[in-house]
């Protein structure tokens, strides 16, 4: 793309008036020996983040608005209040006009431009940083057989801002690209930069050619996704191991008496239990998954979260003395749909097509369970051991006593919006849970075999 010989005069005074400035407060900080000030204002560059789909192109711009401010030639930095209510229509032109993708046939994309958004942020460093944020919408021509082109191959001609300012850059990125595995919560993966060519002083479009993908890709990497889900989600985990603490025992009290945890019920009767309570949590957390996924059923996060971690309080309470013996597996049912609302805003936020979501949440649905099933698989063991122990009571209260500690310690959090030291501690401490399994397993050992050793010692 030429620039013509007004843009390139106007171009050369603001970036040589730029400069000047940027060369005097250079030789200040030098002067006042404080080098690293010198430095302490990069220059800002645009980010334009892609996801892609089957049929279009959405896109995220984030364009700083001192860059902006120069090239639109409006206060749209200094005056930042309001900015999308008063100038809104201005800036969709603009952006519109600047962003033109190109199919390999020549044809040009329909490009809409969504919402418009500023913020703002503030470091001691660098002061007052204002950017607007642009949701984007790019969509290829139909061919005659009625389908679109192919969205993975296509040249990017870019020059919001660089059009006026030869020293901007645009660095453009693929944030989600559901067919390879690129999840919007990993890093985003750089395409390549649009800027000035200035040999040429051109400014060259950006060829963008992605690799082809498949389903199978994409749901792999939701199964992935669900693993990973639980092996970071402490409190997901938390709320089903408490509710697993007293699943071997019996019940004893009834009608007059008080409910307490009594002995080792069997094996046939602790993995019955267990069947029940991870079933019925299985049930409770797909049903909310699925319709919270499918936009059915929307709550915020704030409620969901808090309610997540009284769940945990509860299961620790009925851990130390029954408090709904035989309804266990209602009660994680019940919870199950609180936990499963928690599940879907991960995959309600991917903002994917009809297929791709279907196959998502059954992707996601199987790594949830696999990773379930494999942490429940190393622990109970341990624990039906620890149960025919006379130490196992010990073993119960502690357990359920730290859970209930983190749960109130989660609640203040999610209600206040801010942490606390407690959780703050159980941060640092989650990556060694595994270390955690390894004690529990030598003490299930040990102290089985002082059981055993004990039971075979003569009576006097």
């Amino acid at each position: 793309m030429m620039l013509t010989p007004f843009l390139v005069n106007k171009v050369s005074f603001v970036n040589s008036r730029r400069s000047r400035w940027r060369l005097i407060l250079t030789i200040l900080a030098l002067a006042i020996g404080r080098p690293e000030l010198a430095t302490a204002h990069p220059m800002p560059n645009s980010v334009v983040l892609l996801n892609v789909h089957a049929n279009r192109i959405d896109a995220e711009l984030q364009i700083p608005l001192v860059e902006l401010q120069s090239a639109l030639g409006h206060a749209v930095n200094d005056s930042s209040a309001g900015l999308v209510a008063r100038l809104g229509p201005q800036l969709r032109e603009y952006l519109k006009t600047h962003i033109r993708p190109q199919s390999p046939d020549g044809r040009f994309w329909n490009v809409t431009v969504g919402e418009l958004t500023v913020h703002e942020s503030q470091n001691p460093i660098n002061g007052v940083y204002r950017e607007l944020t642009a949701q984007v919408q790019m969509l290829p021509p139909v061919r005659q057989s009625g389908q679109g082109e192919d969205v993975r191959q296509f040249t990017f001609y870019y020059d919001v801002v660089l059009h006026q300012v030869m020293t901007h850059k645009i660095l453009v990125s693929v944030r989600q690209d559901w067919v390879r595995g690129q999840l919007a919560e990993s890093e985003p993966v750089q395409v390549g930069e649009i800027s000035l060519d200035i040999v040429n002083n051109r400014i060259l479009p950006l060829s963008v050619n992605l690799a082809s993908g498949s389903f199978w890709t994409g749901f792999t990497a939701m199964v992935n996704l669900g693993m990973q889900h639980i092996a970071e989600g402490t409190d997901h985990l938390l709320f089903l191991l408490v509710l697993l603490l007293p699943a071997m025992l019996q019940v004893t009290g009834g009608p007059g008496q008080r409910f307490v945890w009594g002995r080792f019920g069997g094996v046939r009767y602790s993995l019955k239990r267990l069947l029940l309570i991870v079933t019925a949590f299985t049930i409770g957390h797909s049903i909310t998954l699925l319709a919270g996924s499918l936009g059915w059923v929307r709550l915020p996060s704030q409620p969901v979260e808090i309610l997540i971690a009284v769940s945990i309080l509860v299961s620790a309470i009925h851990a130390v003395r029954p408090i709904f013996p035989g309804r266990e597996a209602w009660i994680a049912a019940g919870f199950g749909l609180i936990h499963g609302l928690a599940f879907a805003s991960s995959l309600a936020n991917l903002q994917l097509d009809a297929g791709p979501m279907a196959l998502s949440i059954l992707g996601f649905s199987l790594g949830i369970e696999l990773m379930q099933l494999f942490i429940i698989l190393l622990t109970i063991p341990w624990l039906m051991l620890l149960s025919r122990t006379q130490a196992y009571g010990l073993v119960r209260l502690t357990g359920a006593l730290l859970a209930a500690i983190a749960a109130i310690a989660w609640v203040v959090e999610r209600i206040t919006g801010q942490p606390n030291s407690l959780t703050q501690g159980i941060e640092l401490v989650s990556p060694y849970a595994p270390y955690g399994l390894g004690v529990l397993a030598i003490l299930a050992l040990l102290l089985t075999w002082r059981t055993n050793r004990l039971r075979q010692l003569p009576e006097f």
